[in-house]
């Protein structure tokens, strides 16, 4: 058990260059609120509902993170500062990395779905701050999803994506060969998050460029049809 703990506080400064020694990780939040889910996960599946949300909702007073008890989470498992939301339905995957704000958020529950509601995360995958990963769709292994994407799709695995919605983006070879890339896209001019949001604006203009040239086509088709008649 001392040495599970070990190797998982180990994996965690691997992927965190801040903390000094292991022991700092101890501290932190996010290793705090996945000790506490393995303990509402476990009440959880002895069907001891009310005891597993109380345990959750003592994780959430001391961390900010809610993970649901019914979720499912691997090994080695990262939640870098909080304030991360995880459903009910939802699987991770084994050395899954998730950075602040992100939601791993379900379906409406109003449309008939019923059963898995909310994302599969699998191994190594690593999803940027403030991101949103919605519904019963599957993020493949060491997908990367960018800061303040929403995803609504299925990913392939090793895919990056960006954007709102997310898109996949080709990265070098050599980002994409890397074993761990902090906040799930390369640290480079083109795709760090801070111009995102520039990224999101080309995009809406080039949509509206779309959109004029049909409208223009459509009225030329319809001005030749009065000159016909």
């Amino acid at each position: 058990m001392f040495n599970g703990l070990v190797t998982y506080l180990d994996s965690i400064k691997s992927r965190d260059p801040a903390p000094r020694t292991r022991w700092e990780v101890l501290l932190y939040p996010g290793v705090l609120a996945l000790g506490l889910h393995r303990v509402a996960h476990w009440l959880f599946r002895g069907e001891l509902y009310f005891l597993a949300r109380l345990v959750n909702h003592l994780s959430r007073f001391l961390t900010a993170i809610d993970i649901h008890p019914g979720a499912r989470i691997g090994e080695n498992f990262f939640i870098d500062h909080g304030f991360t939301v995880i459903g009910e339905t939802a699987v991770i995957g084994n050395n899954v990395t998730i950075y602040q704000n992100v939601t791993l958020g379900g379906t409406n529950p109003a449309n008939g779905i019923a059963g898995k509601r909310h994302p599969t995360i699998l191994d190594g995958a690593i999803i940027g701050s403030g991101a949103q990963v919605l519904g019963p769709i599957t993020v493949g292994e060491r997908a990367r999803i960018g800061a303040n994407a929403v995803v609504t799709r299925d990913v392939p695995m090793g895919a990056t994506m960006t954007g709102i919605p997310a898109r996949p983006t080709l990265v070098d070879a050599t980002d994409y060969q890397k074993s761990f890339v902090p906040y799930g896209t390369p640290c480079s001019e083109r795709f760090d998050p801070a111009t995102q949001q520039l990224e999101m604006l080309k995009c809406e203009v080039e949509q509206l460029r779309n959109k004029l040239a049909q409208l223009i086509k459509e009225r030329e088709q319809g001005d030749k049809g009065r000159e016909r008649a």
